[in-house]
């Protein structure tokens, strides 16, 4: 009765593990069948070739285009590729004059609209804001108590412009996780629901905004500067300031005396009526919605709350260029061969065979029958990793470059390294006198603290490479990531319970000379014993000892290897001066 537990046990999570496989199967094959999907994972550009267009930048008016507001088309355009879900694509500037945008396979004619399309800014005001995730289904408002109209709006501001449609729509919109999928330009007369995206020092924040009031061609120009206060001192905090062209001074005085009104009867300062707010629009989406704590008559608004130097010069040019009409002409398109990353993949994947073949030949002479045991490991890891790059690829447009499979490379030694740690507890375990079944259950709990640690420092070192490095190498770090998670999964729900089935068979539970665990064997020291750890010329095989009784066999059994091996050279010389004596005498 005693086995039976452990047993079943072992059973149930390796049953769970074929549930995880048969789930993620089942996604993609339904993702395929939808024609959304495909099971081979989706190729960045280095390695499936695309589509590469020059973009020469203008100015309505003929008016030439200088380098500040070049760099600020380039940020507006990977803006707009990274929203509309193409993946790995490369932007960068040519000569200081054009705009060089590359994009795997063979981009949409919706795609080159955006691309070409001049940036969009506009002022509108807030009639709602809330939190940026979605309401759950459950909480959702019932169709007989959504906002019906009761007049025609009057302005901008007029909560009637909310419909039971608009409400619906603000309801559903996540903007923790917004959709990949491009929406056409806003009508300027109608309301938007947008989002104001997640910053370092605030969660991301939905809209209900009213028409549009002031454009962002009104604006003459914008610059950042240290607050002065009320006595004219500097203060340590950073202020925007926008200075409007002479019809939108006037636009924009009616509108703030009508949204200073919204602010004194929300109580001032103290107070937040969301219809207070006029909120900068960039491309239908939300880049700041500062309060008006003022009638502004000049057309020199300041914005203040919290800026550092970064964002206060960051949100200055994306007033002062992002509101200039600038429009792309595609002046060349051609196909990029994939020839050369092909190339490269073919001699990458070589690489990794060669790995493969060299971890499987260690495994079966250095542990026997139990290097089996490693190589189903090695394909269960590889088969959940595919699997979850082809869902990624699906879901989040995730494209597999060179770089990502130079990171899956490398994972196959971290994963086998997984293995042998654990194998080498085991067999410490049994040299200890331990039984099999015993020893499976003790080298785990030794073992999955190496394991965890090990991973935490693989996980936290791709964590920190994806989010300093840029371009191809995030994804060798997103790869090198995934694959350490894959690593756990598979130590943890396949490799352990699979040891704890065969500690119970009678090849493996006698020993047998062929299964890795032959106690003639146990007294060699491995080459190599995991975690970089390599046997050095002075190490001498460990002597096998039998079981042990009383206190010293406790003693002995808290006795770390290091410390087992330096007793028994002491023994050694101890015999050896004991012998020499003798022949003296």
């Amino acid at each position: 009765m005693a086995r039976t537990g452990p047993k079943n046990s072992a059973l149930r999570v390796l049953v769970w593990l074929g549930v995880i496989l048969a789930v993620m199967t089942a996604v993609l094959a339904g993702g395929t069948i939808a024609g959304h999907a495909s099971w081979a994972p989706k190729l960045a550009l280095d390695l499936e070739g695309g589509t590469q267009m020059i973009l020469a930048p203008k100015v309505e008016g003929g008016s030439d285009i200088n380098e500040d507001q070049l760099n600020q088309a380039v940020a507006i355009i990977r803006q707009r590729v990274d929203g509309s879900g193409v993946a790995e694509a490369e932007i960068s500037t040519q000569s200081g004059r054009n705009v060089v945008v590359s994009l795997p396979g063979t981009p949409s004619k919706e795609t080159r609209a955006l691309i070409q399309a001049s940036a969009d800014m506009n002022f509108r005001p807030v009639l709602q804001a809330g939190a940026g995730a979605a309401v759950p289904t459950e909480s959702l408002t019932p169709d007989d108590q959504l906002p019906k109209p009761t007049a025609e709006p009057t302005n901008s501001s007029d909560i009637n412009w909310v419909t039971a449609e608009v409400y619906k729509k603000f309801e559903t919109l996540d903007c923790d996780n917004p959709s990949q999928d491009k929406q056409e330009r806003s009508d300027p007369a109608k309301p938007l629901v947008t989002c104001e995206p997640a910053t370092e020092t605030s969660p991301a924040i939905k809209y209900i905004l009213g028409p549009v009031e002031v454009k962002g061609s009104n604006i003459k120009s914008s610059s950042f500067q240290l607050q002065q206060g009320a006595q004219g001192a500097v203060t340590n905090e950073w202020a925007v300031n926008i200075q409007f062209d002479e019809q939108g001074t006037a636009k924009f005085k009616e509108v703030t005396e009508r949204l200073y009104q919204f602010f004194v009867a929300a109580g001032g300062e103290s107070g937040s009526d969301p219809k207070a707010q006029f909120a900068i629009v960039l491309d239908d989406q939300v880049i700041s919605a500062p309060r008006s704590l003022a009638v502004i008559t000049d057309g020199r608004p300041q914005i203040t709350g919290g800026f550092t130097e970064a964002s206060a010069k960051a949100l200055s040019d994306q007033l002062r260029f992002g509101a200039l009409p600038i429009s792309f002409d595609i002046q060349s398109e051609q196909q990029i061969s994939a020839t050369l990353g092909g190339e490269q993949l073919k001699m990458g994947l070589l690489a990794g065979v060669i790995g493969l073949l060299l971890v499987v030949v260690y495994s079966l002479f250095q542990y026997r029958a139990l290097g089996f045991v490693t190589i189903f490991s090695l394909v269960v890891a590889g088969a959940l990793t595919y699997l979850a790059i082809a869902i990624l690829g699906w879901t989040e447009n995730y494209r597999l470059s060179l770089a990502g499979v130079a990171g899956l490379i490398v994972a196959i030694g971290q994963t086998a390294d997984s293995f042998i740690v654990y194998f080498e507890r085991i067999r410490d375990e049994l040299r200890e006198g331990r039984g099999l079944v015993s020893a499976v259950e003790n080298g785990w709990k030794r073992a999955k603290r190496t394991v965890l640690a090990s991973k935490a420092v693989n996980l936290l070192a791709a964590l920190v490479l994806y989010f300093v490095a840029v371009g191809n190498v995030r994804g060798f770090a997103f790869t090198l990531g995934l694959t350490a998670i894959a690593d756990l999964i598979v130590v943890f729900m396949f490799t352990h319970p699979t040891l704890r089935l065969l500690a119970r068979t009678k090849f493996f539970g006698e020993g047998h000379r062929f299964s890795g665990l032959d106690p003639k064997r146990l007294g060699a020291v491995p080459l190599y014993r995991g975690a970089g750890r390599l046997r050095t010329p002075d190490e001498k095989p460990a002597v096998v000892r039998a079981k042990n009784t009383g206190a010293a066999a406790e003693a002995e059994r808290r006795m770390t290897i290091a410390e087992r091996r330096l007793a028994e050279k002491q023994e050694q010389l101890a015999g050896s001066s004991k012998s020499t004596s003798k022949e003296g005498k």
